[in-house]
């Protein structure tokens, strides 16, 4: 079981911007695709952004394509959400899960086997 640690939350007024940070505490973080999800009160959870085991193509959801970047370092065991030109409807609570081992990025939260305990976002307007 990986244990994942969400950072970087917080209120800001609309147009602002927040990173996250997703810290890892296997050994094998390379081994491993993450995704951001978000879950807004009464909203189902909803995949935010992804990137590979190997750090390839990272995969957005329409509604944060050019404002957020996703981006990792093996190295520190981190995942890191760089969130631009927030928007109200971006408030949430934002979490980042793994998948199996040289699992596949997607979008189903289904696929996900560890999560964190997520992070505040409020966007203010």
């Amino acid at each position: 079981q990986v244990q994942l640690v969400e950072s970087g939350g917080g209120l800001v007024q609309a147009g602002g911007s927040l990173r996250l940070s997703c810290a890892a505490s296997t050994r094998r973080f390379d081994l491993y695709t993450v995704g951001w999800f978000r879950q807004a009160p009464g909203k189902e959870r909803e995949f935010v952004a992804g990137i590979t085991w190997s750090g390839g193509s990272p995969d957005y959801r329409d509604a944060v394509k050019g404002r957020f970047t996703i981006s990792r370092d093996n190295a520190k065991n981190t995942v890191s959400l760089q969130m631009n030109g927030l928007k109200p409807e971006d408030t949430a609570i934002y979490y980042c899960a793994v998948t199996s081992p040289l699992g596949l990025l997607t979008s189903d939260v289904g696929e996900y086997r560890s999560w964190g305990q997520g992070t505040q976002v409020t966007v203010s307007s």
